[in-house]
């Protein structure tokens, strides 16, 4: 799967976070396509999201949901995601 350079994306955030000494402690994806299917490649998307940031993959959460055939995405002309990481630093 072609990540487009979103894992010099992800390297860069997480490399910023540690450089203030704080560490991520959770990441939630959230696709939003109408195809293809999400299930058979989720495993391999939260190991590599896992890999990139250097966190446990228990701590990556991907799921996927449709716009009802509404929007670009609900046409098949593109794929979105929503992501959100918890992050911890010192005070």
């Amino acid at each position: 799967m072609a990540w487009c350079g979103l894992d010099q994306f992800l390297r860069h955030a997480a490399d910023l976070v540690r450089a203030r000494g704080g560490a991520i402690a959770a990441v939630d994806v959230t696709i939003v396509c109408e195809r293809p299917k999400i299930g058979p490649h989720r495993a391999a998307m939260i190991e590599r999201v896992a890999a990139i940031l250097g966190i446990a993959g228990a701590r990556v959460s991907v799921k996927a949901t449709t716009t009802d055939k509404l929007g670009f995405t609900g046409r098949g002309e593109g794929i979105a995601a929503q992501a959100v990481a918890t992050v911890r630093l010192p005070l």
